[in-house]
């Protein structure tokens, strides 16, 4: 981000979008202003609230080819949500809420694949011994009392010769097809199924992962070939090089400092109130969606999370209703319009 200007970051977007340089520019102009608030002391940085931007334009101009594009562009979390499947506390619906939630997953996950990739070397060579010790065993058992073998015509009486003759053929991918027998942590718990109000999305998880913590661990075996033991056992072995904690507070920082959620028929809950039919609840989704957008705290279950430095790009065809027709605040939180 520190090399990209914004004629930089419209010259990027020109390759997939062809025109609307006027949507390009102020996405790219709100792109760098986010990047100029992190190198700013923290009493100041706190100050400088985000500019949220409103497309408007028919079905197909690139209104979230931009979105995605740009949040690509500098590998920051982003989620695209469709404001028509939000409904009014009170109504069966998802909460507006849950968009928070889903985008901080999308962060941990994020952080999480980027740890990964840093032991990845470290993750491969642990994997591989402890697959080259289970393999072992399978080769004795094989061959006559004094000798151990790899294979027929070739007996070798030195154990690390043995290993890496081993090592050599796994590499080779000789190995892949021959079967191992496992022991893995066996992750059925009972089932837990929760009928809840919107808002509690996450409850069942909760549930599923304190009882996972209060049950004892159990372990059982699984026959599997050498290519999938391997992808299993280094996953075993990043899960424990990985520190969760250290996940989980980089990603609610990236969540509320580079998070972008672009918000989708925008213009499918606004229009006039009527108290029957599909628009009982529009003006109740607005009303439920101005504290995120304003700037609010969001329970997940990996913490609390700010919504103040979120980036939100709302868009719609506005075909039907007008950006008029949303609520007046949350027309002003919306402050940079642009037409495609």
């Amino acid at each position: 981000m520190e090399q990209l200007t914004p004629r930089q970051i419209v010259a990027e977007l020109d390759r997939y979008i062809i025109g609307q340089k006027e949507a390009k520019r102020a996405v790219a102009i709100a792109l760098r202003n986010r990047w100029r608030r992190q190198k700013l002391p923290p009493e100041l940085r706190d100050e400088v609230a985000p500019k949220n931007i409103i497309m408007i334009g028919p079905t197909g101009v690139g209104k979230t080819e931009i979105a995605r594009r740009l949040a690509k562009l500098v590998e920051a979390p982003f989620i695209k949500v469709e404001a028509s499947k939000y409904t009014e506390v009170g109504y069966v619906g998802r909460d507006v809420e849950s968009m928070v939630r889903d985008l901080t997953e999308l962060a941990v996950g994020m952080v999480k694949g980027e740890k990964a990739r840093a032991v990845q070397e470290r993750v491969r060579e642990v994997a591989e011994e402890r697959l080259l010790d289970l393999l072992l065993p399978a080769t004795r058992a094989a061959t006559p009392p004094g000798f151990e073998r790899v294979e027929e015509g070739s007996p070798v009486t030195s154990a690390t010769e043995t290993r890496e003759k081993l090592r050599k053929r796994l590499h080779e991918g000789k190995l892949d097809d021959r079967i191992v027998e496992l022991e893995i942590k066996d992750r059925a718990i009972p089932m837990v199924e929760i009928f809840s109000s919107s808002g509690l999305e996450e409850m069942d998880i909760n549930i599923k992962e304190m009882l996972g913590n209060i049950l004892p661990q159990r372990t059982k075996r699984r026959k599997v070939k050498v290519r999938e033991a391997q992808r299993i056992l280094a996953q075993e072995e990043a899960d424990k090089l990985i520190d969760m904690d250290e996940v989980k507070s980089e990603a609610i920082r990236r969540a509320e400092d580079s998070g972008i959620v672009f918000l989708d028929e925008i213009d499918k809950i606004a229009g006039r109130e009527t108290m029957h039919g599909p628009d009982v609840s529009r003006q109740g989704v607005q009303r439920d969606l101005l504290p995120i957008v304003e700037g609010s705290t969001v329970n997940t279950k990996y913490g609390l999370v700010r919504t103040d430095h979120i980036l939100f790009i709302a868009a719609g065809a506005f075909h039907v209703s007008k950006p008029s027709d949303l609520i007046p605040e949350l027309q002003g939180r919306f402050p940079i319009r642009v037409e495609l």
